[in-house]
C-alpha cells in the first residue's frame, strides 16, 4: 500500500523527520511518501495558522493519490475536509495518539508546544469523546520551529513538562503534542519509564490496519464528497468536480 504523510506546514526539515518516523514503523510492503505544501505557514501554532494550511493539504492529496493519508499536525488540521476529499482512510496524528494512549493507560497527559495550542487540543479531545481519559493538556513553552534548531534546549523543556505531568497529573502515559517531536518519543519513554506516544507512528500503524481490513471513509453524512462547484480566484484549482 501507499501512505501519503502530509506535513501541513512548509518546513521541509520537519517533513523529513516526520517521514523517517513514519517509515520506521511501516510494513516492508508499505510505501511511505512524506510531503508538505509549497505555500502556507512554516509552523502551525493555533487557529489562525490552521486556516492557511488547509488548502495546501487538499492540494497535496489531489497531486498524489494514495491508499491512505496521514495529516501530520497534532491539531488534526483540515482532517474533516480531507476525509470529504477521498474514500481512502485519513488519519490525524492527534486522534490516533489519543486512541492509542487510551489502550495502554488509564489516564494520559498531552505535552504540546505553546499555550495557544492547548485550546484546540482540548476541543479535539472533547470532540473525539476522549476528554475524560486525558488528565491534562500541558504547554512546554517550546515554539514549533525551536524543535528544528540545532542547539535548542527544547527537548529539555519537554522532558521537564513530562516529569511534572507524571508527578502532578498522575499521568500513566504521555502523548507528544507536535509532529516535530516525532524523534523524541523513544528516548523520553526510556528516560521517564512510561509510554510516550508520537502521533506519527500511531497514525501510520492505524492507516495500515484500516487498509488491511478494507475499511474506507464513509460517504454518507458529513464526509460525503463535496458538491461540484467552481471556486473563485486563487482557489479555482481546488474546485470540486462533484
Amino acid at each position: 500500500m501507499r501512505i501519503l504523510v502530509i506535513n501541513p506546514n512548509t518546513t521541509a526539515s520537519m517533513t523529513a523527520k516526520i517521514g523517517e518516523a513514519a517509515a520506521s514503523v511501516a510494513s516492508g510492503s508499505t510505501e511511505v511518501v512524506a510531503v508538505n505544501p509549497a505555500d502556507g505557514p512554516p509552523s502551525i501554532e493555533g487557529y489562525f495558522d490552521e486556516v492557511f494550511a488547509i488548502p495546501g493539504i487538499i492540494a497535496e492529496m489531489a497531486k498524489a493519490p494514495a491508499d491512505a493519508y496521514v495529516i501530520a499536525c497534532f491539531d488534526d488540521t483540515g482532517l474533516d475536509a480531507a476525509r470529504c476529499a477521498t474514500e481512502a482512510p485519513v488519519i490525524g496524528i492527534g486522534e490516533a495518539a489519543f486512541h492509542m494512549a487510551s489502550l495502554v493507560a488509564g489516564k494520559f497527559s498531552v505535552v504540546t508546544t505553546l499555550a495557544r495550542s492547548v485550546p484546540a487540543i482540548e476541543h479535539n479531545l472533547a470532540k473525539y469523546g476522549l476528554a475524560s481519559r486525558c488528565a491534562k493538556v500541558r504547554s512546554s513553552d517550546v515554539a514549533v520551529l525551536e524543535l528544528e534548531r540545532p542547539g535548542s534546549n527544547a527537548r529539555h523543556r519537554i522532558s521537564q513538562e513530562i516529569a511534572r505531568a507524571i508527578r502532578e497529573d498522575h499521568a500513566e502515559a504521555i502523548v507528544l503534542g507536535c509532529a516535530g517531536m516525532a524523534d523524541l518519543a523513544r528516548s523520553l519513554s526510556e528516560e521517564h519509564g512510561v509510554p510516550v506516544l508520537d502521533g506519527v507512528v500511531c497514525a501510520v500503524t492505524l492507516a495500515e490496519s484500516l487498509f488491511k481490513v478494507g475499511l474506507k471513509t464513509s460517504k454518507i453524512g458529513g464526509y460525503a464528497a463535496p458538491r461540484g462547484k467552481r471556486f473563485a480566484g486563487m482557489f479555482a484549482p481546488l474546485s470540486p468536480a462533484g
